[in-house]
């Protein structure tokens, strides 16, 4: 098992734990964290685009001049997709299903990929605690310039107090979850990760 040094807020090591490398230091899978990204922001959108056809836009109900003798081509309605302000051919519907399907044993091994990169990159940081006086934004930033984080940073705990969601929604490109909300798209979208001890412990049981 590696280790991994545990550090206070003020970013000082207390002492170094052992990781399970059945979590955080696997081979990473590329194509399965591109499929895990891939589902995550298909799953993201709404899908509620759509168009109206011929058959749906007002007006067009008269045919706009005889079929014969006028010189022009022969016309049916003004609403045909070739008019202005005619309908729409094969535009996106409401009827669009954006979801996709992915594994239970690929999830798995995308997010054990991506937890594994974190580890390889050295953007992993373990805390012993996350507690705060405070509900000031003051606090978290603090903290973060303590630990040297500049750039975005996804914090792990395992209890989310008032103080912690206050002090961080503000700031922006921070955001905090608890374990069993680590996804494949954050890990991967933020620059750093924090976890508490105890969240460690926590995600390496859901993933073993």
């Amino acid at each position: 098992m590696s280790k991994i040094s545990v550090l206070n807020v003020k970013g000082e090591k207390v002492k170094d734990i052992k990781l399970n490398d059945n979590v955080w230091s696997i081979e990473p899978n590329d194509a399965v964290i591109y499929d895990a990204i891939c589902l995550a922001t298909a799953s993201l959108r709404q899908g509620t685009h759509s168009v109206k056809t011929r058959s749906e836009v007002s007006g067009g109900g008269r045919k706009p001049w005889r079929q014969k003798g006028t010189g022009n081509a022969r016309q049916g309605s003004t609403r045909s997709p070739q008019w202005r302000h005619g309908g729409i051919v094969f535009g996106p519907t409401i009827e669009r299903n954006y979801n996709k399907k992915m594994n239970k044993k690929e999830r798995r091994l995308a997010l054990k990929s991506a937890l594994s990169y974190k580890v390889l990159d050295s953007e992993l940081l373990v805390l012993d605690e996350l507690k705060l006086d405070s509900s000031k934004t003051k606090e978290v930033l603090n903290i973060m310039k303590d630990l040297k984080l500049s750039k975005s940073v996804l914090f792990v705990v395992n209890e989310l107090t008032d103080e912690l969601i206050l002090a961080s929604r503000n700031i922006q490109g921070v955001k905090v979850i608890l374990p069993n909300e680590v996804n494949v798209l954050d890990v991967a979208r933020y620059n750093n990760m924090v976890v508490t001890e105890e969240a460690v412990k926590a995600i390496e049981e859901v993933l073993i």
